[in-house]
């Protein structure tokens, strides 16, 4: 740890200097020769922000400064401390909130600030949940919520399963292995019956497509209509991406029991999480 004297400025105003010390946290790339403040956080209406960066950091203080009691810093702690918010300063492109402290000098009366590196937008967003007292949830789209898989798919699948199959020697891993095979050529099976006929066959019970009208999403979709199966019973929905090609027939599996979980999540009252759904595919296929 080290201790140096730094300027600082709101904008372009110099507000004076300031005594600068290290901690053992977040260590910064680049030596501060100047702290400049741009804005400053949203005031909070319940959470103080010393509480809200401990809740998103989990490395601790970046740095303290400190100056005299008589210093211009005294009127933007003053602020910071009254609207319960943070100064906010780039430091190499780093964002750093500076949370208004009480000094241990001069009687309390010494601005004081300890500075921690935090992710753009972090603060803001992890703000809105602790006033709310409303968690976020996301969820990845792909693999979590659904799984979905072209005949072409299914049978990488099935080979990859079948090279570790033949070099697996554990029993229980083996017999886990054959188990997921035989899920993934039932399922293919499925997917076949849709892709030659648009229905499927299931114990002599004939399932039917009905035809879909799938609006517009975004400006770069146009009105289609899909044939579409849903087995409601096994969470399974076979569609095809377009409908005039049967090659971009798929199945889709959902997440077991996520109408009621989604139910859960979204109930009337007192909001208590905010969804988000993301996913590393492009825009329309995410819309999709």
């Amino acid at each position: 740890m080290y201790r140096k004297l730094v300027a600082v400025y709101e904008g372009e105003r110099l507000l004076g200097e300031a005594e600068f010390h290290q901690q053992n946290g977040d260590v910064l790339r680049e030596e501060v020769r100047e702290i400049r403040v741009s804005h400053y956080s949203p005031p909070s209406e319940r959470c103080p922000p010393l509480a809200v960066l401990h809740t998103i950091k989990s490395t601790g203080i970046c740095f303290k400064m400190e100056s005299a009691p008589d210093a211009p810093l005294s009127v933007m702690h003053a602020t910071c401390l009254r609207d319960n918010k943070a100064a906010v300063a780039f430091i190499g492109g780093t964002e750093i909130h500076l949370v208004a402290m009480h000094s241990r000098k001069y009687e309390g009366q010494s601005p004081c600030f300890w500075g921690f590196n935090v992710a753009s937008s972090l603060y803001n967003s992890c703000l809105v949940m602790l006033n709310l007292r409303c968690l976020s949830i996301v969820f990845d789209l792909d693999e979590t919520l659904i799984v979905a898989n072209t005949m072409r798919s299914f049978e990488d699948r099935i080979d990859s399963l079948q090279r570790k199959i033949n070099s697996e020697s554990d029993p229980q891993r083996l017999s886990g292995m054959l188990a997921e095979v035989k899920r993934y050529q039932d399922d293919k099976n499925i997917l076949r019956q849709y892709v030659e006929t648009d229905q499927i066959n299931e114990n002599g019970k004939v399932t039917k497509s009905e035809s879909e009208v799938v609006l517009a999403l975004s400006d770069n979709h146009q009105t289609i209509v899909r044939p579409i199966i849903r087995l409601q019973d096994r969470n399974i929905i076979l569609t095809r991406i377009n409908p005039q090609i049967r090659d971009t027939s798929v199945l889709v599996r959902l997440r077991p029991a996520w109408e009621d979980l989604r139910s859960y999540l979204t109930a009337r009252g007192r909001k208590r999480f905010e969804v988000f759904v993301c996913t590393m595919a492009e825009r329309d296929y995410a819309l999709e």
